[in-house]
């Protein structure tokens, strides 16, 4: 297979673990420019990595050999910028969410759709193996239906997090912890599940924070299959604890525990996947995980574009839990039941 060239726009906070998984995968792809607007961190990631730095977008945007980009800029910068690549022709690998909103995130995935490019999100806790081998499991029908499922994000951020100019902000993030923290648990979530059809429960900013956006929310959620689950997302809760997924099953009971799985079926006997060694990002540290997930979206979306096939996650893929996020702060914000518009597409 011969080598993808490959952009980085933005050089912030989330570049690390995919520039260790870039280096890692050097035998696929090769990074053609990395580029931020700041001279300051062009810099230090130059001290860090051995990838060309580029001083404008428009160095990646007009390379012709370029084939696609890698995307790690704010959310509220994305449609704009995948627009441009899109038209320039590069496929793009666009860093979560998709957008501040979904009717943004909706443009931007029909604007790459219509433009014949590759998009895929990352989304990474998707590509861990205990997620991957549960979702095995589920297909092949060892544990039946599922009839309940309780999800469960209890994250820790400090008040300096979010003292961040931007962050936690309607304008910049689109939200607080359900679209910048917990959309990898309940995006993996609904992966397994299935669609959700209808929510209801509540949204807060808590006094542990000074915010403008969510940062608790607890909600009930009904599936397409008929299924009852429950909704729990905070960044308040100090230290900080490992998400969990529980699946309530006919013949037995899933546990996801960040990177580990227990699965216990009514027959006796049981499945297990032990942690990995990492912290998962869930305390103070929001970067405190292997780059190993990382390294694995960008293989599956290099392999994607190779093959001419999609991406495991796609634009209208991660449309799903950008809509389920919608209706979990709309019935925050009015009380009683939410349909969730789309949740079957």
């Amino acid at each position: 297979m011969t080598k993808k060239r490959i952009g980085l726009i933005g050089l912030g906070m989330a570049v690390t673990p995919h520039a260790k998984g870039l280096v890692d995968l050097a035998d696929k792809v090769e990074v053609a420019y990395a580029w931020s607007p700041s001279e300051a961190r062009r810099a230090a990631f130059a001290e860090r990595f051995d990838f060309p730095t580029c001083d404008r977008i428009e160095t990646i945007l007009e390379d012709k050999t370029v084939d696609a980009v890698l995307v790690l800029t704010p959310a509220n910068t994305h449609l704009d910028i995948a627009r441009r690549c899109a038209e320039a022709g590069k496929h793009v690998l666009l860093e979560k969410p998709i957008e501040i909103s979904t009717a943004r995130a909706e443009e931007l995935v029909a604007t790459c759709r219509k433009a014949g490019v590759t998009l895929g999100i990352v989304l990474q806790h998707r590509f861990r193996p205990a997620g991957m081998r549960l979702a095995e499991i589920l297909r092949d029908g060892e544990l039946g239906a599922i009839v309940g499922c309780s999800t469960v994000i209890r994250l820790w951020r400090p008040q300096g997090y979010y003292d961040e100019p931007g962050r936690g902000t309607f304008a910049r993030d689109g939200g607080g912890v359900l679209i910048s923290q917990g959309i990898h648990t309940l995006d993996l979530m609904l992966s397994l599940a299935g669609p959700i059809v209808q929510v209801t429960g509540y949204a807060q900013t808590t006094s542990v924070h000074r915010m403008e956006t969510e940062d608790m929310v607890c909600a009930a959620a009904r599936f397409e299959n008929g299924a009852f689950g429950t909704i729990d997302a905070t960044t308040a809760a100090y230290p900080g604890f490992l998400e969990r997924i529980d699946l309530v099953c006919e013949k037995g009971t899933a546990s996801l525990a960040g990177t580990a799985l227990l699965v216990q079926f009514q027959d006796g006997h049981k499945e297990e996947i032990a942690a990995d060694q990492s912290a998962g990002g869930t305390g103070a540290d929001p970067m405190a995980f292997p780059h190993d997930y990382h390294r694995a979206v960008m293989a599956d979306f290099i392999d994607a574009i190779s093959n001419g096939r999609e991406p495991k996650v796609t634009g209208e893929e991660a449309l799903r839990v950008h809509r389920l996020i919608d209706a979990l702060i709309d019935a925050g914000a009015r009380g009683g039941a939410v349909d969730i518009a789309g949740a079957r597409s």
